[in-house]
């Protein structure tokens, strides 16, 4: 990146959004040598223009922020990290320093499938997800037809814990299966979005 900090008199700003729910957590600053220690130590580290020092995100409470990917704006003097929170981002506490909750587990999926992609291009020993892509799409598609099964049991005789434990394993086996065939969740949202009647 060719950064200008110029602009601001040595220092660009900086969103920090969750990589996972997509939630903005705050608002910083670096100058060039806070833009060097994040990017070589992985956890994001700021400029503090009340103290005329850096300072890394949750270094006296623990509650760091680990990048996950750092993207620069069109004219190159705004950064968006997207990072895993340690705890609450805040200093009051609160999850958000725009006083949002940073809960929105749906996203999950999403942090999900890029998981299970990064298995099936890594292939590590000892890994289920790697088990499966190595077995093949015909044993892929029967697990799918065997949680499925499972959590149908469970939906007519079974407990709403139950129901919800094979639901997910059912959840899981599916995305492993698209992900084997090249189709993302945002694939399946596109074609249920194009059937709403509204």
């Amino acid at each position: 990146m060719n950064l200008d900090f110029e602009k601001m008199g040595g220092l660009v700003p900086v969103i920090v959004q969750d990589s996972v729910t997509k939630t903005v957590l705050m608002l910083g600053f670096m100058n060039e040598e806070a833009y060097q220690k994040t990017q070589e130590s992985g956890f994001v580290t700021f400029y503090s223009r009340t103290r005329k020092c850096l300072w890394m995100k949750g270094e006296t409470s623990g509650n760091t922020l680990k990048v996950v990917s750092i993207l620069e704006d069109c004219d190159k003097d705004t950064l968006l990290i997207k990072a895993i929170p340690a705890g609450p981002v805040c200093h009051t506490g609160a999850d958000t320093c725009f006083f949002e909750k940073n809960k929105d587990d749906i996203q999950f999926l999403h942090f999900l499938q890029d998981f299970i992609e990064r298995r099936r291009q890594e292939m590590p020993e000892g890994s289920y997800t790697t088990s499966l892509f190595n077995s093949g799409v015909n044993r892929m598609a029967q697990k799918v037809g065997e949680e499925a099964v499972e959590t149908v049991i469970e939906a007519c005789n079974g407990t709403e814990e139950g129901f919800v434990y094979e639901a997910s394993d059912l959840i899981y086996h599916l995305i492993v299966l698209c992900t084997s065939k090249g189709i993302r969740l945002e694939d399946l949202a596109r074609e249920l979005k194009s059937r709403h009647k509204g």
